[in-house]
């Protein structure tokens, strides 16, 4: 069985864990489970509850009256919410209890029911790239099973991918873009989402995925002209050295520019080249694609 951290509680529901934790004294939903060390542990029932409560107060129901309902009961409620910010929220709320559960039946039923409502290119921006955001932190840290892991990210991937082939294609264009993974990084999803935004942009893309030997970006950047080599990196292997991986990039791109994005990159104090471009979260990476 998953078990998760206050930390991790904090990151998905976005509640701060100081106030889960005041939550826990005053309120009954809540019954962690405790360490030998005496740290709190949250199973995945436990998870789907701070979520449903998480959303039920942000949208105007106070904890006390919460605190009062079955788990039915804020089910139901949370489906009399009509605002629309409720609407995606609960989507993405309700994808991350399906993944937890395994169950990717109703997983990928959600993300249908948005395509056909919104259309793939709002399902893309509205949904995954919010459910990989509020997700993502539990892959880093291991604290979630890598079978929920495998089996909902391979289902974002054919969506991401319906998203991209969906846009039309680029036969005009003024930037080209080299998309890559480095080798030991197999995590594609965060990639795939900005080879969208690209494509959605105009841009070209020559997209290499996952794994990548640096020889083989060496001998395309020598090979055809492009502007940016960009990377999304969220979570490589053990045997990934940043500081080399930075090393080589600044032997590789002598004419183009260097951008580096994702999980790894928002932790990281190190001393970086001028010709390298660090983008730090979501609004920093869409607002350099909408620059170039």
């Amino acid at each position: 069985m998953s078990t998760y951290s206050i930390k991790d509680l904090e990151q998905i529901s976005g509640i701060k864990a100081h106030t889960i934790r005041i939550w826990e004294q005053r309120y009954q939903f809540l019954q962690p489970s405790r360490t030998s060390t005496n740290i709190r542990t949250y199973s995945s029932s436990e998870l789907k509850t701070i979520l449903n409560v998480s959303l039920l107060n942000k949208y105007g129901f106070k904890i006390s009256h919460i605190d009062k309902m079955t788990s039915e009961q804020m089910e139901e409620k949370i489906l009399s919410i009509n605002q629309m910010d409720a609407q995606k929220d609960r989507v993405v709320n309700n994808l991350i209890k399906e993944m937890v559960s395994l169950n990717m039946v109703n997983f990928d039923h959600q993300l249908d029911i948005y395509i056909a409502q919104k259309g793939i290119e709002k399902t893309i921006t509205e949904i995954i790239f919010t459910f990989l955001e509020r997700v993502g932190i539990l892959w880093i840290t291991n604290h979630i099973n890598p079978a929920q892991e495998h089996l909902a990210t391979n289902v974002l991937r054919q969506k991401i991918i319906y998203g991209i082939e969906k846009l039309p294609p680029v036969s005009k264009y003024s930037k080209r873009v080299i998309l890559f993974l480095p080798e030991a990084e197999y995590h594609e999803i965060g990639i795939l989402f900005v080879h969208f935004l690209l494509k959605q942009n105009g841009i070209y893309i020559d997209y290499l995925g996952a794994n990548v030997p640096m020889v083989d970006l060496d001998y395309l950047v020598n090979t055809v002209k492009v502007d940016y080599l960009f990377c999304h990196l969220t979570s490589p292997a053990k045997k990934f050295k940043f500081d080399k991986f930075i090393s080589q990039l600044t032997e590789i791109s002598k004419v183009s520019t260097v951008v580096l994005s994702g999980q790894l990159i928002q932790e990281y104090k190190g001393v970086i080249p001028a010709s390298i471009q660090l983008k730090r979260s979501l609004a920093e990476t869409i607002q350099f694609i909408n620059s170039i």
